[in-house]
Protein backbone atom coordinates (compact mmCIF):
# COMPACT_ATOMS: atom_id res chain seq x y z
CA UNK A 1 0.00 0.00 0.00
CA UNK A 2 1.11 3.55 -0.70
CA UNK A 3 0.76 5.89 2.25
CA UNK A 4 1.53 9.55 2.34
CA UNK A 5 3.72 10.10 5.37
CA UNK A 6 2.21 13.56 5.72
CA UNK A 7 -1.16 11.99 6.57
CA UNK A 8 0.31 10.96 9.93
CA UNK A 9 2.07 14.29 10.45
CA UNK A 10 1.21 16.46 13.47
CA UNK A 11 1.72 19.72 11.58
CA UNK A 12 0.04 22.87 12.90
CA UNK A 13 -0.94 23.75 9.36
CA UNK A 14 -4.54 23.04 8.42
CA UNK A 15 -3.32 21.93 5.01
CA UNK A 16 -0.97 19.01 5.53
CA UNK A 17 0.98 18.47 2.34
CA UNK A 18 2.37 15.33 0.79
CA UNK A 19 5.90 15.33 -0.58
CA UNK A 20 4.64 15.09 -4.17
CA UNK A 21 1.50 15.65 -6.17
CA UNK A 22 -1.08 12.88 -6.35
CA UNK A 23 -3.85 12.38 -8.91
CA UNK A 24 -7.18 12.35 -7.08
CA UNK A 25 -10.78 11.76 -8.16
CA UNK A 26 -13.64 13.49 -6.36
CA UNK A 27 -17.34 12.85 -6.84
CA UNK A 28 -19.55 15.94 -6.56
CA UNK A 29 -23.32 15.96 -6.25
CA UNK A 30 -26.14 18.37 -5.47
CA UNK A 31 -29.92 18.10 -5.35
CA UNK A 32 -30.98 21.28 -3.55
CA UNK A 33 -30.98 24.89 -4.74
CA UNK A 34 -29.31 25.91 -7.99
CA UNK A 35 -27.47 22.63 -8.53
CA UNK A 36 -25.35 23.88 -11.44
CA UNK A 37 -24.24 27.00 -9.55
CA UNK A 38 -23.37 24.98 -6.45
CA UNK A 39 -21.22 22.56 -8.46
CA UNK A 40 -19.57 25.49 -10.24
CA UNK A 41 -18.80 27.11 -6.86
CA UNK A 42 -17.28 23.91 -5.48
CA UNK A 43 -15.06 23.49 -8.56
CA UNK A 44 -14.02 27.16 -8.38
CA UNK A 45 -13.00 26.71 -4.74
CA UNK A 46 -10.85 23.74 -5.72
CA UNK A 47 -9.20 25.76 -8.49
CA UNK A 48 -8.62 28.77 -6.21
CA UNK A 49 -6.89 26.70 -3.56
CA UNK A 50 -3.98 25.26 -5.46
CA UNK A 51 -5.43 22.09 -6.93
CA UNK A 52 -3.90 21.69 -10.38
CA UNK A 53 -4.92 20.25 -13.72
CA UNK A 54 -8.59 20.13 -12.88
CA UNK A 55 -10.59 18.11 -15.38
CA UNK A 56 -14.25 17.42 -14.99
CA UNK A 57 -16.70 15.00 -16.50
CA UNK A 58 -19.99 15.94 -18.03
CA UNK A 59 -22.84 16.53 -15.64
CA UNK A 60 -25.32 13.76 -15.06
CA UNK A 61 -28.81 13.97 -13.64
CA UNK A 62 -29.37 10.92 -11.49
CA UNK A 63 -32.10 9.37 -9.44
CA UNK A 64 -31.48 9.33 -5.68
CA UNK A 65 -30.03 6.19 -4.13
CA UNK A 66 -31.09 5.05 -0.67
CA UNK A 67 -33.72 7.64 0.21
CA UNK A 68 -35.88 8.01 -2.91
CA UNK A 69 -38.31 10.75 -1.74
CA UNK A 70 -36.13 13.68 -2.77
CA UNK A 71 -35.18 15.63 -5.91
CA UNK A 72 -32.85 14.09 -8.48
CA UNK A 73 -29.15 14.84 -8.16
CA UNK A 74 -26.74 16.57 -10.47
CA UNK A 75 -23.44 14.64 -10.35
CA UNK A 76 -19.99 14.84 -11.88
CA UNK A 77 -16.45 13.64 -11.20
CA UNK A 78 -13.38 15.86 -11.11
CA UNK A 79 -9.78 14.82 -11.52
CA UNK A 80 -7.24 17.01 -9.70
CA UNK A 81 -3.62 16.94 -8.66
CA UNK A 82 -2.94 17.80 -5.04
CA UNK A 83 -0.19 17.65 -2.49
CA UNK A 84 -2.65 17.38 0.40
CA UNK A 85 -2.68 14.15 2.37
CA UNK A 86 -5.90 12.09 2.17
CA UNK A 87 -7.07 13.24 5.62
CA UNK A 88 -6.22 16.90 4.90
CA UNK A 89 -8.05 16.64 1.58
CA UNK A 90 -11.12 15.25 3.36
CA UNK A 91 -11.04 18.12 5.88
CA UNK A 92 -10.68 20.62 3.05
CA UNK A 93 -13.61 19.23 1.01
CA UNK A 94 -15.78 19.11 4.15
CA UNK A 95 -14.96 22.80 4.61
CA UNK A 96 -16.15 23.53 1.07
CA UNK A 97 -19.37 21.65 1.83
CA UNK A 98 -19.95 23.75 4.96
CA UNK A 99 -19.19 27.01 3.11
CA UNK A 100 -21.74 26.12 0.44
CA UNK A 101 -24.45 25.35 3.01
CA UNK A 102 -24.31 21.60 3.53
CA UNK A 103 -26.16 20.46 6.61
CA UNK A 104 -25.91 16.78 7.45
CA UNK A 105 -29.43 15.70 8.35
CA UNK A 106 -29.63 11.97 7.65
CA UNK A 107 -27.78 9.43 5.53
CA UNK A 108 -28.51 9.66 1.79
CA UNK A 109 -30.77 12.64 2.41
CA UNK A 110 -31.08 15.76 0.28
CA UNK A 111 -28.06 18.04 0.22
CA UNK A 112 -26.85 21.27 -1.29
CA UNK A 113 -23.44 19.72 -2.00
CA UNK A 114 -21.69 16.44 -1.44
CA UNK A 115 -18.00 15.93 -2.19
CA UNK A 116 -16.69 12.37 -1.92
CA UNK A 117 -13.05 11.35 -2.09
CA UNK A 118 -13.26 8.46 -4.56
CA UNK A 119 -9.62 7.68 -5.38
CA UNK A 120 -6.33 9.03 -4.09
CA UNK A 121 -3.73 7.79 -6.55
CA UNK A 122 -3.30 4.07 -5.91
CA UNK A 123 -3.58 4.51 -2.13
CA UNK A 124 -5.64 1.98 -0.20
CA UNK A 125 -6.59 3.35 3.19
CA UNK A 126 -9.02 2.25 5.90
CA UNK A 127 -9.35 4.57 8.87
CA UNK A 128 -12.19 5.41 11.23
CA UNK A 129 -13.64 8.23 9.10
CA UNK A 130 -11.85 7.73 5.81
CA UNK A 131 -11.77 4.79 3.44
CA UNK A 132 -10.05 5.01 0.05
CA UNK A 133 -11.09 3.91 -2.50
CA UNK A 134 -14.59 5.05 -1.59
CA UNK A 135 -16.30 1.89 -0.31
CA UNK A 136 -19.56 2.27 -2.29
CA UNK A 137 -18.30 3.80 -5.52
CA UNK A 138 -18.48 0.56 -7.51
CA UNK A 139 -22.20 0.22 -6.73
CA UNK A 140 -23.10 3.71 -7.90
CA UNK A 141 -23.79 4.48 -11.53
CA UNK A 142 -23.68 8.22 -10.72
CA UNK A 143 -20.00 7.75 -9.80
CA UNK A 144 -18.90 5.19 -12.39
CA UNK A 145 -20.50 6.83 -15.42
CA UNK A 146 -18.65 10.18 -15.07
CA UNK A 147 -15.44 8.48 -13.85
CA UNK A 148 -15.32 6.20 -16.88
CA UNK A 149 -16.03 9.19 -19.13
CA UNK A 150 -12.91 10.90 -17.74
CA UNK A 151 -10.61 7.86 -17.63
CA UNK A 152 -12.01 4.91 -19.60
CA UNK A 153 -9.22 2.45 -18.73
CA UNK A 154 -8.76 3.35 -15.05
CA UNK A 155 -8.47 0.34 -12.75
CA UNK A 156 -9.66 -0.15 -9.20
CA UNK A 157 -6.57 -0.11 -6.93
CA UNK A 158 -7.73 -3.12 -4.90
CA UNK A 159 -9.39 -5.45 -7.41
CA UNK A 160 -7.47 -4.36 -10.50
CA UNK A 161 -10.72 -4.45 -12.46
CA UNK A 162 -11.32 -1.72 -15.05
CA UNK A 163 -14.08 0.63 -13.85
CA UNK A 164 -15.69 0.54 -17.31
CA UNK A 165 -16.30 -3.18 -16.88
CA UNK A 166 -17.83 -2.59 -13.45
CA UNK A 167 -20.12 -0.03 -15.05
CA UNK A 168 -21.18 -2.51 -17.75
CA UNK A 169 -22.13 -5.01 -15.05
CA UNK A 170 -24.11 -2.51 -12.96
CA UNK A 171 -27.89 -2.55 -13.32
CA UNK A 172 -30.53 -0.03 -12.36
CA UNK A 173 -30.08 3.58 -11.26
CA UNK A 174 -31.47 5.87 -13.90
CA UNK A 175 -29.03 8.47 -15.18
CA UNK A 176 -29.13 11.13 -17.90
CA UNK A 177 -26.05 12.81 -19.34
CA UNK A 178 -26.58 16.55 -19.75
CA UNK A 179 -25.29 18.49 -22.75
Amino acid sequence: MNYCRASRCRSRSRRVRCPSRVLVYLGLGSNLGDRHAVLDSAIARLADSGFRNIRQSSRYETEPVGYAEQPWFLNLVVEVETDLSPRALLRYTRGIERELGRRRTFRNGPRVIDIDLLLYGSVVLAQARLTVPHPRMCDRRFVLEPLVELVPLLRHPVTGQVFARMLDELSGQEIRKLG
